[in-house]
Protein backbone atom coordinates (compact mmCIF):
# COMPACT_ATOMS: atom_id res chain seq x y z
CA UNK A 1 0.00 0.00 0.00
CA UNK A 2 1.15 3.93 -0.85
CA UNK A 3 0.75 6.34 1.66
CA UNK A 4 0.84 10.00 1.03
CA UNK A 5 3.25 10.48 3.71
CA UNK A 6 4.46 14.58 3.89
CA UNK A 7 7.29 15.68 5.79
CA UNK A 8 6.67 19.16 7.61
CA UNK A 9 8.74 21.78 8.94
CA UNK A 10 7.77 21.76 12.34
CA UNK A 11 7.80 18.42 14.74
CA UNK A 12 4.90 15.74 14.81
CA UNK A 13 6.47 13.85 17.34
CA UNK A 14 3.37 14.57 20.01
CA UNK A 15 0.15 14.29 19.28
CA UNK A 16 -0.35 18.17 19.91
CA UNK A 17 2.45 18.90 17.97
CA UNK A 18 1.42 16.94 14.93
CA UNK A 19 -2.18 18.26 15.17
CA UNK A 20 -0.64 22.33 15.07
CA UNK A 21 1.54 21.24 12.27
CA UNK A 22 -1.52 19.27 10.44
CA UNK A 23 -3.92 21.39 11.27
CA UNK A 24 -6.62 19.24 12.71
CA UNK A 25 -8.15 18.29 15.89
CA UNK A 26 -5.20 16.20 18.17
CA UNK A 27 -8.05 13.20 18.48
CA UNK A 28 -7.50 12.73 15.09
CA UNK A 29 -3.57 12.28 15.25
CA UNK A 30 -2.66 8.38 15.42
CA UNK A 31 -0.48 7.76 18.85
CA UNK A 32 1.10 4.40 17.95
CA UNK A 33 2.13 3.01 21.44
CA UNK A 34 4.28 0.19 21.85
CA UNK A 35 3.82 -2.49 24.66
CA UNK A 36 5.45 -5.68 26.32
CA UNK A 37 3.36 -8.61 27.03
CA UNK A 38 5.90 -10.60 28.33
CA UNK A 39 8.91 -10.78 25.56
CA UNK A 40 5.98 -10.11 22.80
CA UNK A 41 5.27 -6.26 21.08
CA UNK A 42 1.94 -5.44 21.05
CA UNK A 43 1.01 -2.01 19.77
CA UNK A 44 -1.71 0.37 20.46
CA UNK A 45 -3.25 2.57 18.16
CA UNK A 46 -4.65 5.56 20.22
CA UNK A 47 -6.62 9.03 19.69
CA UNK A 48 -4.17 12.24 20.25
CA UNK A 49 -6.63 13.23 22.50
CA UNK A 50 -7.08 10.11 24.97
CA UNK A 51 -4.73 8.25 27.42
CA UNK A 52 -4.92 4.86 27.41
CA UNK A 53 -6.54 2.76 30.11
CA UNK A 54 -4.34 0.26 31.36
CA UNK A 55 -7.06 -2.16 32.33
CA UNK A 56 -8.64 -1.67 29.24
CA UNK A 57 -5.18 -2.69 27.33
CA UNK A 58 -4.32 -5.84 29.70
CA UNK A 59 -7.82 -6.88 28.32
CA UNK A 60 -7.77 -6.50 25.53
CA UNK A 61 -4.06 -7.87 25.16
CA UNK A 62 -5.56 -10.81 27.40
CA UNK A 63 -2.27 -10.18 29.75
CA UNK A 64 -0.06 -7.62 31.72
CA UNK A 65 1.16 -4.75 29.48
CA UNK A 66 4.26 -2.72 30.34
CA UNK A 67 5.48 0.16 28.57
CA UNK A 68 8.35 -0.32 25.89
CA UNK A 69 11.65 1.27 26.38
CA UNK A 70 13.32 2.66 23.48
CA UNK A 71 15.40 -0.40 22.50
CA UNK A 72 12.69 -2.99 22.34
CA UNK A 73 10.84 -0.40 20.20
CA UNK A 74 13.16 0.34 17.53
CA UNK A 75 13.97 -3.67 17.38
CA UNK A 76 10.05 -4.73 17.38
CA UNK A 77 9.28 -1.84 14.52
CA UNK A 78 12.32 -0.48 13.18
CA UNK A 79 11.28 3.07 14.01
CA UNK A 80 12.08 5.24 16.95
CA UNK A 81 9.61 6.41 19.44
CA UNK A 82 7.89 9.71 18.00
CA UNK A 83 8.22 8.37 14.54
CA UNK A 84 6.61 4.84 14.77
CA UNK A 85 3.91 4.30 12.36
CA UNK A 86 0.96 2.38 13.02
CA UNK A 87 1.54 0.05 10.38
CA UNK A 88 4.13 -1.33 7.74
CA UNK A 89 6.24 -2.92 10.66
CA UNK A 90 8.73 -5.81 9.89
CA UNK A 91 6.14 -7.79 11.59
CA UNK A 92 2.65 -7.74 12.26
CA UNK A 93 1.91 -6.80 15.72
CA UNK A 94 -1.04 -7.57 17.61
CA UNK A 95 -2.93 -4.34 17.86
CA UNK A 96 -6.00 -2.54 19.32
CA UNK A 97 -7.53 0.09 17.77
CA UNK A 98 -8.89 3.55 19.82
CA UNK A 99 -12.46 3.44 18.94
CA UNK A 100 -12.16 7.38 18.99
CA UNK A 101 -10.13 7.13 16.00
CA UNK A 102 -13.43 6.24 14.54
CA UNK A 103 -15.27 9.45 14.71
CA UNK A 104 -13.13 11.39 12.41
CA UNK A 105 -13.11 10.61 8.57
CA UNK A 106 -9.37 11.16 8.37
CA UNK A 107 -6.54 10.48 10.93
CA UNK A 108 -3.13 11.43 10.70
CA UNK A 109 -0.15 8.71 11.70
CA UNK A 110 3.18 9.25 11.88
CA UNK A 111 5.07 7.87 9.01
CA UNK A 112 8.22 7.10 10.09
CA UNK A 113 10.26 9.89 11.80
CA UNK A 114 9.45 12.94 14.66
CA UNK A 115 8.35 15.27 11.10
CA UNK A 116 6.44 13.09 8.92
CA UNK A 117 2.91 11.75 9.06
CA UNK A 118 0.48 10.47 6.26
CA UNK A 119 -3.64 10.64 6.64
CA UNK A 120 -5.70 7.69 6.35
CA UNK A 121 -9.23 7.08 6.67
CA UNK A 122 -9.63 4.90 10.54
CA UNK A 123 -11.56 2.25 9.00
CA UNK A 124 -9.17 1.73 6.59
CA UNK A 125 -5.94 1.98 9.28
CA UNK A 126 -7.65 -1.20 11.48
CA UNK A 127 -7.86 -3.17 8.57
CA UNK A 128 -4.51 -2.75 7.40
CA UNK A 129 -3.10 -2.85 11.02
CA UNK A 130 -4.84 -6.00 11.61
CA UNK A 131 -6.64 -4.25 14.91
CA UNK A 132 -9.42 -5.04 16.82
CA UNK A 133 -11.36 -1.77 17.60
CA UNK A 134 -12.07 -1.08 21.27
CA UNK A 135 -12.48 1.31 23.80
CA UNK A 136 -8.98 2.31 25.13
CA UNK A 137 -9.65 5.66 26.46
CA UNK A 138 -8.87 6.44 30.26
CA UNK A 139 -11.86 7.93 32.14
CA UNK A 140 -11.49 11.76 32.12
CA UNK A 141 -9.51 12.85 35.59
Amino acid sequence: MEVDARELPDSTRTAPEAAAAVGCEVGAIVKSLVFRVGDEAVLALVSGGNRADESLLEAGFGAAVERADAEFVRAATGYSIGGVPPIGHPRPLRTLVDEDLLRFPVVWGAAGTPRSVFPIAPDELARLAGGTVVRLAAPAR
